[in-house]
């Protein structure tokens, strides 16, 4: 039995984590080393249950609700122009937030901790803006209320993911990463499941799930042993904040090389899921009221492949060190399922599709997140280094609704070229595959 308190077993222990004292250059500095100390079951679990009840909250509007509330206030025949409007403008705020916000939780000196004031402060501003969706009436209000959840979103994602580099040591993060994408793809069956149900009650359906994240991520924040900063950060100049927003992919090629892998398989992602609910009703002929079940039983198959598959892959790479082939495999075989969409032609054989998809999905975040922090520069700046890497997920959310829509609306037989949609995705999905095998750091 360990006495470390670990869920992963003994392990030889080594120094916990310390404040670095060489700070002669106020731009290189090291105020936090790398963790070496297990982390617990009570950290890990209020982890993974603040990221669960999140992303049901977040993910429930991204996936079905913004759908129908589109539809509930254009024309038919300007429902996915208008979706596409909605999801491109929030992206593009989630994008500028992650990587703000990031960068303030890093240099935040809050008697509180570096992380808790965000984490918890995203979250109601998340649920204030769900109420200005809920109750608006046209697309311009819509695209600001969820433009506003982004921010709110991401100042709370991106402190909340930092705490994995600030309290995870190297050996564990794989099977905590798993537990974290296995929790956001519940988080989305759950959200979609909550969507399902309330959809003719929009009040409900954004803004009760989002009360229940902030107490949440109160109680996280309450278990959080989370890092304070000796001392003020020196202040920021122009350039500086300028900068907050890349990391030199020829000083650091191996976070670049992983930034490129994240942004083309969420590409892929976003290619399909931004127009699932029309697919089904577009190709496989689903009424409006019968397309939302569908989505929630695939959703429920897909999290269910990817639950068995995610945690397996983590504890894999945690005991072997090698994480590459499990990402690079597992965003191929992502792509090949992406292609297969182009050729199903019943619900039973979306289902069938959507099963292999989650499976090569739960390997890809049971590993992809361990190999990220596993590559970050610097562990004072975690919180903005992730948020750079969040524009990888970010970015492709704001272009993929618009490139898809073009794509969609290519002369076709059936007026909607699904087929080119899905191919162009699959390809993605390949070279997602390719850049990874470059990355010299990790096995």
């Amino acid at each position: 039995m360990s006495t470390s308190g670990s869920p992963y077993g003994d392990h030889p222990p080594t120094d916990d984590a310390a404040v670095a004292l060489d700070v002669k250059d106020p731009h290189e500095h090291h105020w936090f080393a790398e963790p070496t100390k297990p982390v617990t079951w009570k950290y890990v679990s209020g982890l993974v249950f603040a990221q669960l009840i999140f992303f049901i909250a977040l993910l429930g509007p991204a996936i079905i609700g913004i759908g129908v509330k589109v539809q509930q206030i254009v024309p038919d025949d300007q429902k996915t122009s208008a979706l596409g409007t909605v999801a491109g403008f929030g992206a593009l705020f989630a994008v500028i937030g992650n990587v703000l916000f990031g960068r303030f939780s890093d240099r935040t000196t809050s008697r509180f901790g570096r992380r808790r004031p965000w984490i918890v402060g995203g979250t109601v501003v998340m649920t204030l803006a769900f109420v200005v969706m809920a109750l608006g009436e046209t697309v311009p209000v819509v695209t600001a209320g969820w433009c506003l959840a982004q921010l709110g979103a991401n100042a709370t994602l991106a402190p909340f993911v930092a705490t994995i580099s600030d309290q995870v040591p190297r050996f564990q993060r794989g099977s905590v990463s798993a537990l974290l994408g296995i929790a956001q793809n519940m988080g989305i069956l759950g959200g979609t499941y909550v969507a399902q149900i309330f959809q003719d009650h929009m009040v409900i359906l954004f803004v009760v799930p989002s009360v229940f994240s902030i107490g949440a991520m109160l109680l996280f924040a309450v278990i959080l042993p989370d890092q304070k900063l000796p001392v003020r950060p020196p202040r920021m100049n122009l350039r500086e904040w300028v900068t907050t927003f890349w990391l030199n992919p020829l000083k650091f090629p191996d976070f670049a090389f992983a930034w490129w892998s994240r942004f083309l398989i969420t590409l892929a992602t976003f290619m399909f899921t931004t127009f699932r609910l029309f697919f089904l009703q577009d190709e496989l002929g689903l009424s409006e009221d019968d397309a939302p079940a569908a989505v929630t039983i695939g959703v429920l198959v897909y999290t269910i492949a990817l639950i068995a598959s995610g945690w397996i892959a983590g504890k894999i790479s945690d005991r072997t060190g090698r994480r590459k082939f499990l990402v690079a495999g597992s965003t191929l075989l992502f792509g090949i399922g992406t292609v297969a969409l182009a050729h199903v032609s019943t619900v039973g054989q979306f289902y069938m599709v959507e099963a292999l998809m989650g499976l090569a999905y739960g390997i890809y975040v049971g590993v992809d997140l361990a190999l990220v922090v596993d590559v970050l520069p610097n562990p004072d700046d975690s919180g903005k280094d992730l948020g750079v890497f969040n524009m990888a997920n970010a970015l492709p959310q704001t272009v993929a609704p618009v490139f898809g829509a073009a794509l969609l609306a290519v002369s076709s037989a059936n007026n909607q070229n699904y087929e080119l949609l899905l191919y162009t995705a699959g390809v993605a999905a390949l070279v997602g595959a390719l850049v990874v095998l470059p990355i010299k750091k990790v096995r």
